[in-house]
């Protein structure tokens, strides 16, 4: 998830600003007389004119900075990391199949308690795509396995699977009108569409309303040594090759060596 996006996150604090720049604005201008608080008017005068387009028009239309708290998104993105999301990007075209994007969490991915966030996951199915996933084999978009990008482990679960979740439904899921299916990459640990469930009745609930998406990942800027672009839909593409078949590793191997399920 991307929750707690930059220090100036909420409209009061950006309005609070605001005001205190204006009053110095008044303040200052009483006093304009002095040539040397002209300049400080000046200076103030430019201050608050590149405060307003940062966070009146850049921040909620253009490009806005977030935090990520959790390994979700690992090897792609790590705790810590600081990343610079597009959200005028998807006006102009659709988001694609592999776009690591930053959305609105529904009510349905939230645990209790929770108010609202902002999560970061990559998107794997388009509105109408048929999606399933098969344990120690892959993501599957279209009856085509995902290529993910270098370093995305595979799944170690079956998804969807019958009311008892022992089978797999071989019908799979299918995407429905105005929505997405996302996924973290670190495939075995994100809380993402596979995992999402009615707080009610318990029934599964993975599609993503299109509304909620706020833009696009497209820099990763923080710490310095992790400065580079974030993988996309150039990388991450349903393969041509036929399915595999694989066969899931003894009940031993998934324990590990210290015996217990992995995450």
């Amino acid at each position: 998830m991307a929750d707690g996006t930059m220090t100036l996150d909420t409209p009061w604090k950006i309005a609070a600003l605001i005001g205190l720049l204006a009053f110095l604005r008044i303040f200052w201008g009483l006093w304009r007389e002095a040539p040397s608080r002209r300049l400080a008017l000046e200076l103030l005068d430019s201050g608050l004119i590149a405060f307003l387009l940062v966070f009146v028009l850049v921040r909620p239309l253009v490009v806005q900075a977030f935090f990520i708290p959790s390994g979700s998104m690992l090897p792609t993105l790590r705790p810590g990391d600081r990343i610079l999301v597009n959200k005028f990007i998807y006006r102009l075209s659709p988001p694609q199949r592999g776009d690591v994007i930053v959305f609105n969490a529904p009510p349905y991915a939230l645990s209790e308690g929770d108010g609202q966030k902002d999560y970061v996951k990559r998107l794997i199915g388009l509105p109408g795509d048929v999606i399933k996933i098969r344990s120690y084999d892959g993501v599957y978009v279209n009856n085509r396995r995902l290529d993910d990008p270098p370093g995305v482990p595979a799944p170690q679960y079956d998804w969807p699977v019958d009311e008892f979740n022992h089978q797999p439904l071989e019908e799979g899921h299918t995407v429905g009108k105005d929505a997405y299916f996302v996924l973290g990459d670190n495939r075995n640990d994100s809380n993402d569409s596979h995992q999402w469930r009615d707080s009610i009745t318990g029934q599964s609930r993975p599609d993503l309303a299109s509304w909620r998406v706020l833009g696009k990942a497209m820099v990763s800027f923080w710490p310095p040594g992790r400065l580079g672009l974030v993988s996309d839909h150039v990388q991450v593409h349903p393969s041509k090759a036929p399915r595999q078949v694989v066969t899931a590793p003894s009940a031993d191997f998934r324990a590990g060596k210290d015996g217990h399920e992995p995450r």
